[in-house]
């Protein structure tokens, strides 16, 4: 059954002006769900789909390669689905923010986390459980959400977090593995297996076209969710829905420093240590020589120069009651 699903063309439901709101309803929690089965937890893909189709969907696409989450995105905007299930882990959901992009103000977004991180679904206080999560997107109980939009060489966007500089260079050595067997600690494990490439940038940081910041700095975090790396709090009081950044930016350090900021971090107390400079802002511009690595979501994007600009509330995901 759900091998002729997933390879039929969808006929996902929109509510028409002459339907009853009841038949709108209904319409609208009849998901289009996007699953990638190369997630973290989706090891036994029969039984992952068996408790998908409970959401007795419209459509269900799975990802197969680099870009699908975002092309499936895409086909459910054009057949003007208002109901998309993510089935996956962050670097799915961000493919399909991707896909959305500015068009999604109509659209309820729903998440099943699978993935090793899960970082924004934690966020958003969504459980671990598959069943729990089929239950609150039965309720289809929404909550408006920020978007953030960076703008390098490309133009990508993001709910969670993108960090540039060396927690760049970290994120890459950050591998499914890792992440699965050390946790919120697998950060620090990465950080051991960058030491190696540890250098400061000469940064300039631009906040809402008035402040400006100059620094040496070895690390540059943008977020608008709390969470990164499988559950380490980089900006444990992120409200995704208040319109605002938090800038996190970590300055060169010697050592000892950066052991003790380590520790502090996984912690959630960096943001009051003399060690880091926290600001909140709408908008951040970003300059720096060398050019910092910058990753949103884990998914590596380009270099700076980068323009980070929020879009309030252009999300609705769906949350618990």
């Amino acid at each position: 059954m759900w091998r002729k699903l997933a390879g039929r063309k969808a006929e996902c439901c929109a509510p028409h002006p002459n339907v009853d709101s009841r038949s709108a309803d209904y319409c609208a929690v009849k998901p289009y769900i996007i699953f990638n089965p190369r997630a973290g937890a989706a090891t036994d893909r029969k039984t992952v789909l068996s408790q998908l189709g409970q959401l007795n969907p419209t459509a269900l696409r799975i990802t197969r390669k680099a870009g699908d989450a975002e092309k499936w995105a895409r086909a459910a905007l054009r057949t003007k689905c208002n109901y998309i299930v993510v089935a996956g882990g962050d670097g799915t959901l961000n493919g399909v923010v991707n896909g959305l992009g500015t068009e999604a103000k109509n659209v309820r977004l729903g998440i099943v986390p699978l993935g090793t991180g899960n970082d924004f679904a934690r966020t958003l206080g969504l459980p671990s459980s598959i069943e729990q999560n089929v239950d609150i997107l039965h309720s289809a109980k929404t909550k408006r959400i920020d978007l953030v939009r960076v703008k390098s060489k490309r133009v990508r966007y993001f709910v969670n977090v993108s960090a540039g500089g060396f927690s760049g260079v970290v994120g890459g050595k950050m591998t499914p593995k890792i992440k699965r067997t050390w946790g919120p600690l697998a950060y620090m494990r990465g950080a051991v297996a960058a030491l190696s490439q540890l250098h400061s940038y000469h940064t300039q940081i631009l906040l809402d076209d008035d402040e400006q910041l100059s620094a040496e700095l070895y690390n540059v975090v943008v977020a608008n969710g709390r969470f990164v790396a499988g559950g380490l709090p980089i900006a444990p009081d992120a409200n995704p829905s208040d319109g605002f950044l938090e800038v996190v930016l970590i300055p060169k350090l010697c050592a000892a420093e950066i052991a003790l900021l380590a520790a502090e971090v996984v912690l959630g107390k960096h943001l009051s240590s003399k060690a880091t400079i926290f600001r909140r802002a709408k908008k951040v511009s970003v300059r720096s020589r060398p050019g910092m690595c910058f990753n949103v979501d884990g998914e590596l994007v380009g270099n700076a120069p980068a323009v980070f600009q929020i879009l309030p509330r252009a999300l609705n995901f769906v949350v618990k009651r």
